[in-house]
């Protein structure tokens, strides 16, 4: 009988014991994690580090000394005014979901509309490398909205000012500012929405792009070349390149870009994490192979490496890796490397001479053209390996290679027309092309009334 006591007593026990257990672990509370916030804090700040100094310093190096301020104020100046739209509208619209059903796969509405709604202690409703779950089981970010809202929107700053290196000394800064704006609300704001907005039509049909290969470096790359040909030619352009007034700009700009954009795309992944890192190892290991290609290109051709050479392979690699950092590994990346240099010296040592275009810093031979071989060549190199749920055409998902040439191919035609039409806006509106006075002049003087060297007699 005593056996039979201590057998239910133990019973008893065993039972009470579970039911303290389940009464006493209630479901976690999605919290902030400090560690992925502070990265992506840092990420934001580096983002921000590409367009000033870095995007300031490399095209202002490039173009002439009488037009050097005229570049770095209008990098400086999309900084202030980009930012002030993303609040007010651009983030609701590129990342808000629209009340009218028909429109939600491709533009966002206006109920973040100045961040309304949007409190310091929201989570991101946005994740990518790992999630929370909210109480009604859908999956949310680690991160705080805020801090999500402010890294998405150094990306909408240095988009525009990506174009700039098309139309380099011969836009008048009325018209430059009005057409940036106007390009961020109608065609910016769109193509995140499609490509990173869980309503977007592109998010949906699976297409890849981690950093921004086609949100970014393909919408600007084909708007400047648009741009280039509507404005016409510099009024001294032999078709040639004009040598650059500062090459000690050049490759300060292109270094402090190589920094900045680890957090681009590093920061892309939203956690401090494996994947993280390694976006961050072939971001960097992609740039090494284009900067080494490019040089050798250089020397191979004609006799001699240059700095801008050099300068300018590693920013065709980071452009390139941009959308597949998150989906290749190593030998990926070195692919995209040797790939993009190659192509992109092509366009612009011969291609851009043979045609006669005047895109001034090769904004669109470089950012262009990389940005849609870097979107195609995810479609082929990505792996499981990076993130088992993603492959590509060398792996045996050919099908992937398509969704990512449709990508390309909708994000051209739409940033191609949506440019052309908002240039001929802008141009009947404020005029776009400086006077033949004024480019003479040069465009610091004439815009904006200063000059940026003075010679002490």
């Amino acid at each position: 009988m005593k056996k039979y006591i201590l057998s239910l007593s133990a019973l008893l026990a065993l039972f009470g014991s579970s039911l303290a257990a389940q009464t006493a672990a209630p479901a976690a509370t999605p919290t902030i994690d400090s560690g992925d916030t502070a990265w992506m804090i840092v990420a934001t700040a580096f983002v921000l580090l590409m367009s000033i100094p870095g995007l300031a310093l490399f095209y202002g190096g490039l173009v002439r000394r009488k037009n050097v301020l005229n570049v770095f104020m209008q990098v400086f100046m999309l900084v202030a005014v980009i930012s002030v739209e993303w609040v007010v509208v651009g983030y609701s619209n590129a990342f808000g979901s629209n009340s009218i059903e028909a429109l939600k796969p491709y533009i966002g509405g206006f109920d973040w509309a100045f961040l309304n709604n949007i409190n310091v202690s929201d989570l991101s409703p946005y994740f990518i490398s790992h999630s929370q779950m909210a109480a009604n089981g859908t999956p949310i970010g680690t991160i705080p909205h805020i801090v999500f809202i402010m890294f998405q929107g150094m990306f909408a700053v240095i988009t525009p000012a990506l174009i700039i290196g098309a139309f380099a000394e011969r836009i008048s800064f009325k018209g430059f500012l009005v057409f940036s704006v106007l390009w961020a609300l109608f065609i910016y704001n769109p193509i995140a929405h499609w490509v990173w907005s869980g309503d977007g039509w592109l998010y949906k049909l699976g297409a890849l792009d981690f950093a921004g290969g086609t949100v970014v470096h393909i919408s600007a790359g084909v708007a400047a070349i648009v741009t280039a040909l509507m404005l016409g030619k510099r009024r001294d352009y032999k078709g040639h390149a004009i040598p650059a007034h500062n090459i000690t700009y050049v490759v300060m700009g292109a270094g402090l870009l190589w920094v900045g954009w680890f957090g681009f795309n590093a920061g892309s992944g939203l956690a401090a994490d494996g994947l993280a890192g390694s976006a961050l190892m072939v971001t960097h290991i992609a740039a090494a192979a284009a900067a080494l290609t490019w040089a050798l290109l250089d020397w191979i051709l004609d006799k001699r490496p240059t700095v801008v050479g050099i300068s300018t392979g590693a920013v065709a690699g980071l452009v390139a890796i941009t959308p597949a950092a998150g989906f290749v590994g190593i030998p990926g990346a070195l692919i995209i490397g040797v790939a993009v240099s190659l192509l992109c010296f092509f366009m612009v040592a011969y291609v851009k001479p043979k045609l006669g275009y005047d895109d001034s810093l090769d904004a669109f031979g470089v950012h262009g053209i990389g940005g849609i071989l870097g979107a195609l060549l995810t479609g082929v190199l990505a792996t499981p390996a990076v993130q088992a749920a993603y492959s590509g055409a060398a792996y045996g998902n050919l099908h992937q290679l398509w969704v990512q040439f449709i990508a390309v191919a909708t994000t051209v035609v739409f940033s191609g027309v949506g440019t052309f039409i908002l240039f001929k806006i802008t141009d009947k509106l404020v005029g776009l092309r400086a006077t033949d006075t004024h480019e003479a002049i040069g465009l610091d003087e004439s815009q904006h009334g200063e000059t940026a060297y003075t010679n002490f007699d």
